[in-house]
């Protein structure tokens, strides 16, 4: 599903990664860990497009994704890739329901079967009584279930988190880890989680660590 090829990335003087290489199979949950300043979001970035390596390669299902121009690149974004973010990037003037709308109709998709499919997700994500609230009646565990379903409104092939459970309390993450794998079993979708709560880092299937902008080890779980 995802093929990262000796990436490498830096910020002026700062060499943040190193000679990347990963490959992540459809349906595995892959959770990212390592020290602050590891490389960590910038590899997720990389992978999700919003950033550009400065050497190597970067396929999405086959598709090399940087030699695409930037258009055709924002398109690709928009129908493969879902986010989820620490802290929701709810728009606040909006309801859940049309939060989770905005990238399908970004993406010029039909508006009524849109429509249909965000409230799906919703009911699946226990919201079916908060579509019409905004970000602000809405708990932080409410408001990453909403995060979660607009990343998943374009039915990507893979979802990108970064810190995902970082502003929840113990009892939201927990809620959280687990979505994830029942989001894997009833849609089948790829999961790529930058985190430092270990205890999602040993759900995942397989976790990765980076240390100084390198893979220094990648260990299968076995606990999902």
């Amino acid at each position: 599903m995802i093929e990262v090829k000796n990436i490498c990335k830096s910020f002026g003087p700062l060499s943040v990664l190193k000679g990347i290489d990963l490959s992540i199979e459809q349906g595995e949950i892959v959770s990212i860990v390592g020290a602050s300043g590891a490389g960590k979001t910038t590899l997720l970035q990389i992978m999700g497009t919003i950033e550009k390596p400065d050497a190597g390669e970067v396929r999405i299902g086959g598709c090399p994704v940087f030699t695409l121009r930037e258009k055709a690149l924002s398109a690709f974004r928009n129908q493969h890739i879902g986010f989820v973010f620490q802290f929701h990037q709810l728009l606040p003037e909006f309801t859940a329901l049309e939060n989770v709308l905005l990238p399908a109709l970004i993406g010029h998709r039909n508006r009524g079967e849109s429509r249909k499919k965000a409230i799906e997700l919703l009911e699946f994500l226990g919201l079916a009584d908060r579509l019409s609230h905004k970000p602000a009646q809405l708990s932080g565990g409410e408001k990453q279930r909403v995060a979660v379903a607009r990343a998943l409104i374009n039915r990507p092939d893979v979802v990108l988190a970064d810190e995902p459970s970082g502003s929840l309390d113990t009892q939201n993450k927990a809620e959280l880890h687990h979505l994830f794998f029942d989001l894997r079993k009833a849609f089948g979708k790829t999961f790529v989680i930058v985190t430092h709560d270990e205890a999602l880092a040993r759900l995942s299937d397989r976790m990765i660590e980076l240390c100084d902008g390198r893979i220094v080890s990648s260990v299968q779980t076995g606990l999902s």
